[in-house]
């Protein structure tokens, strides 16, 4: 059977605000980022959930807790196959600093593309199956949303230009029989509601997306 996934991109944190590369850094959301995933958890109160999973990183498994609690669903189930792609030794950098570094881009430690891709849809099909048939919100990150939707949509989300805000929502059908994930909406505005929570560009916060 179809699963709908919505896949939310965690809230706001200091780091984010700080425009630093976070990754599999574990940096917690702040009042903005909590005020944003509880502006998700409204929207998504238009319609029927079954479940909510989510990152281990503190950020988005707290914002998977904030919607659940709103849903009145269980507490998250945490994957560790849906936390951030890892930046490697660009952590905690900004932007600048990054540049100054690593002028050829060659930063240590980071996830390629790929691997986050292969990942996240094995971790993604893992749960389609565990919750057949539902609807389940994924509580995660920016890099990995985008990687879901380039890959259901190429040239949808392209990353120079197009903003995955903190606490945005992309709904997708997961196909079984393809073992891959189908775009239903990206931004989705839950029944013709803006899109409000998160209110900076995806490359403003996470400027390494817009590298390899």
């Amino acid at each position: 059977m179809t699963t709908l996934l919505y896949l939310v991109r965690h809230g706001e944190t200091d780091w984010n605000a700080q425009r630093r590369i976070q990754g599999s850094t574990d940096i917690p959301l702040n009042d903005t980022g909590r005020r944003q995933a509880t502006e998700a958890a409204e929207l998504l109160t238009r319609r029927q959930f079954d479940a909510v999973v989510a990152s281990p990183l503190s950020r988005a498994a707290e914002t998977g807790t904030i919607i659940a609690d709103r849903l009145g669903l269980a507490a998250p189930v945490t994957y560790a196959g849906l936390a951030e792609r890892a930046y490697g030794e660009a952590e905690g950098l900004t932007d600048t600093e990054v540049t100054a570094e690593y002028p050829h881009d060659d930063i240590p430690g980071r996830e390629s593309r790929s691997a986050l891709l292969a990942r996240i849809t094995e971790t993604l099909g893992e749960i389609a199956v565990r919750f057949d048939g539902g609807v389940v919100v994924v509580a995660t990150h920016g890099a990995v949303i985008r990687s879901v939707v380039n890959e259901a949509a190429p040239g949808t989300a392209d990353r120079h230009a197009t903003p995955i805000r903190n606490g945005s929502i992309h709904s997708f059908r997961w196909d079984p029989e393809r073992f891959h994930a189908e775009l239903v909406r990206f931004d989705d505005p839950i029944d013709d509601v803006s899109d409000g929570p998160g209110r900076y560009a995806f490359d403003y916060q996470n400027p390494l997306e817009r590298r390899g």
